[in-house]
């Protein structure tokens, strides 16, 4: 730091120390962990032992600067001596094997992280085997400095989350950089919304002027009503067409992809719609005014009789043109105000949902409300029409059928539904599902997350986010309340004695195949492995179904399955599904490198992608006839050109990588093998709820937890080959890295929240990558 930087340091604890300490002018143990926001006690408690310098119980302001001078200002090892001070917890000046275990506990605690005791047990041993040199028993000071420095990442960072709570804000003469919006970077990839945008702006102003001039006798309020209502006509009929899904899906297959910007349709959508809104207030405004002109110069009807009654006669049908003005005013504030982000967003799909429906009464009073607009809305209200019968009547015709259910993690509801032979789908799209017994009238949409490879059925994974998303769960959960066995031993006992049946009819169907396990090591671990935490839980039958649901003894599993599990059942509940319709990701096959990222439940659209190319990787895959080594061919496939997949999943907490965990799984066994050009597909896994490793709390467990993955060949959280990262991913090492490796241009797919759908859009920008966000 600068004499400057430090003077504003110093100032800036000095206020904070104040505002922490009271009248008292001294920071007690309660006081200190309510500034430190630590969630283990432990820590706080360590942290505030060494803080306290003269054993008084509480903190003085010159103890308070020492300590933080020391872990700001110190040298590397000044701060490495604090950290194993943390860790020295009877301060003998070494630290034993129960001393770490009980670091590592905390640690695992507040990087909410739950493993079971004996996981535990071996974090600790891999980490005091490893930093134990000289086998003497315990760690001495020198022994994990030496630890330490073998990971860099932990060093360079060591101590700035310790002193964080009392960090200093930035600095507020930050170098300016252009407005995202002004980059080249920006126009360059958003070139077609953009040529687009300004195509509809150049209609909508040629429009109102032509309209305007034409009824210049009237007055300029009345040129300014007519030129919004023309406006209006276009735009009421436009927005229709940006959501006629099957031509959009048949469009996206053909070259106008490339011209247009069909992927963004939703976006377009609401820009219009807000548009539109837009034009009314203009246009009711203008004819208000008007009317108040002619009420005052004319004499004829008084203003309240020209908006609210059919006596000026103002209209083609009926005089009615002041009134369904009206109407359509309120209807269409009323769909824009529950189209917003917060509505949809808050959990109250439903309010968006049926206030949307009203635009069947928009075009009803637009019809009786202007002489023209019929003709504007003919030929796409007639396709509109179309579609719509065609889909309800292809949804009933089907007869499908919800046979299975998993209740997984944080819940979600995972639906097996019956597949029709004529229903035909590609990876990454979705489809609208009515399910009568939940709501007999509603229309959900959501991802398909099973290959199209997969015959028979079709999954959906839908978290509870909302009303209907959680009446669904709740009917579920409700039924296997109901239908469960209270006998949870022997029901465990029962689980094991059929997971090993299961293995057995696995590894016969794999053997016969040769696509997936060469031995039976292979096939146990696709069924015997469970993310840590108590086993058999809920997402045990699910993580055997997902795992095997390509092999060949289908109905032997089915059999097994249906006795597996508290939260996974068989049924047979009538469904309607509407569509496929495509989603951008269908521009996945095109690309040469393919970056998947998605947020939480945002996999689904991977879950199937992935899917789907690890199958066509197998389609590749050789064997040589004398041994057991196989490889797999590079790609000669003209409806695939990758040649390199990233898949990014980014997950809150522990649990919820346990909806797709055996799916992953399967696919790192699948790619096992010798590839001429590095490996083809690449996991990334991030837990954002831990801490990450040049965090003073969590140091310990992330190298241990790195030390074991390396010894097991397998995290530890997730039971992957893919060690899982703590914290947020570094977007601009991450994308650097991607770029570096020159695979072909790099095209990024996003599902998941838009707030950070709006950080990995500016990357791309800045690294020159394509990038697709999920939107239906």
């Amino acid at each position: 730091m600068s004499l400057d930087e430090d003077a504003r340091w110093l100032e800036w604890v000095t206020k904070q120390f104040e505002s922490i300490a009271g009248e008292d002018k001294e920071i007690d143990l309660d006081e200190f962990k309510t500034a430190l926001k630590v969630k283990e006690s432990f820590f706080a408690e360590r942290f505030f032992a060494l803080f306290d310098s003269d054993g008084s119980s509480t903190i003085s302001l010159d103890e308070l600067l020492k300590a933080l001078n020391l872990l700001i200002h110190g040298s590397e090892t000044d701060k490495l001596h604090f950290l194993f001070q943390v860790y020295d917890v009877d301060g003998s000046g070494s630290i034993d094997p129960d001393e770490l275990r009980t670091v590592l506990k905390s640690c695992l605690r507040e990087s909410a992280i739950s493993l079971p005791e004996e996981k535990l047990d071996d974090l600790t041993l891999a980490l005091f085997e490893s930093a134990d040199k000289d086998n003497s028993g315990s760690i001495t000071f020198e022994e994990l400095k030496a630890e330490l420095e073998s990971f860099p990442e932990v060093m360079e960072n060591l101590t700035i989350s310790a002193a964080n709570w009392l960090k200093p804000p930035a600095s507020e003469d930050r170098k300016r950089h252009t407005p995202r919006y002004l980059t080249r970077a920006y126009w360059h990839n958003n070139s077609r919304k953009l040529l687009f945008l300004c195509g509809y702006a150049c209609l909508n102003l040629l429009l109102f002027t032509t309209a305007a001039f034409q009824h210049t006798a009237g007055g300029p309020w009345l040129m300014v009503a007519r030129g919004c209502g023309q406006c209006l006509n276009f735009s009421c009929t436009f927005v229709l067409v940006l959501m006629l899904r099957h031509c959009l899906t048949w469009l996206r297959a053909t070259w106008v992809v490339r011209v247009l910007p069909l992927d963004q349709n939703i976006l377009l959508h609401q820009f219009v719609g807000y548009t539109i809104f837009c034009f009314t207030l203009v246009h009711t405004t203008a004819h208000v005014i008007n009317f108040a002109r002619l009420s005052q110069t004319e004499g004829a009807h008084r203003l309240w009789e020209y908006l609210f009654t059919t006596r000026p006669g103002i209209g083609w049908v009926g005089g009615m043109a002041s009134i369904t003005g009206v109407l359509l005013q309120l209807i269409i504030s009323l769909m824009v105000v529950c189209s917003s982000t917060f509505v949809r967003r808050s959990g109250h799909f439903e309010v968006f949902y049926w206030s949307h429906l009203s635009y069947i009464w928009t075009w009803a009073l637009l019809v009786v409300h202007c002489a023209n607009f019929w003709k504007w809305f003919v030929a796409p209200g007639v396709i509109f029409l179309l579609e719509k019968i065609v889909g309800i009547t292809v949804s009933h015709m089907g007869g499908l059928y919800i046979v299975e259910v998993n209740l997984l993690p944080s819940k979600v509801t995972h639906l097996v539904i019956k597949r029709s032979q004529f229903f035909h789908f590609k990876p990454g799209d979705y489809v609208y599902v009515n399910i009568p017994v939940i709501a007999k009238y509603e229309w959900h949409p959501f991802t398909i997350s099973s290959a199209p490879e997969q015959q028979d059925t079709l999954w959906l994974h839908v978290r509870s986010m909302g009303q209907w998303t959680h009446r669904l769960f709740e009917y579920f959960r409700q039924s296997e309340i109901q239908g469960g066995s209270t006998k949870r031993l022997t029901a465990s006992l029962r689980y094991r004695r059929q997971q090993s049946e299961t293995q057995e009819i696995l590894f016969n169907s794999l053997s016969r195949n040769g696509t997936v396990a060469s031995n039976k090591d292979d096939a146990i671990e696709l069924t015997s492995y469970r993310p840590s935490g108590p086993a058999p839980g809920p997402q045990g039958p699910h993580a055997d179904q997902l795992a095997l649901a390509e092999c060949g003894d289908a109905p032997q599993l089915r059999e097994i399955s249906a006795k597996l599990g508290d939260n996974h059942r068989f049924c047979n509940i009538k469904c309607y599904v509407d569509g496929p319709y495509g989603t951008p990701t269908r521009q996945i096959f095109a690309s040469e490198h393919a970056v998947l990222i998605g947020a939480g439940i945002g996999i689904t659209p991977f879950a199937s992608i992935l899917q789907s190319i690890m199958y066509r990787y197998r389609m590749r895959k050789q064997n040589c006839p004398n041994c057991s080594y196989s490889w797999c061919e590079t790609i000669k496939d003209s409806e695939m050109k990758l040649r390199k997949v990233d898949f990014i999943w980014i997950n809150r907490d522990q649990k919820s990588f346990e909806w797709f965990v055996s799916l992953l799984t399967k696919l790192e066994m699948d790619q096992a093998d010798a590839e001429p050009e590095g490996r083809f597909l690449e996991m990334h896994m991030y837990m954002t709820s831990a801490l990450s490793k040049n965090d003073m709390k969590a140091i310990g467990l992330q190298m241990a937890l790195d030390l074991l993955a390396k010894k097991e060949k397998r995290d530890s959280i997730t039971g992957l080959r893919t060690r899982t990262q703590p914290g947020r991913p570094e977007w601009g090492k991450v994308f650097q890295k991607i770029s570096e490796e020159k695979k072909g241009k790099v095209h990024v797919f996003y599902c998941g929240s838009p707030v950070l759908a709006k950080l990995i859009k500016a990357h791309c920008e800045q690294f020159g990558f394509k990038f697709y966000k999920e939107n239906f």
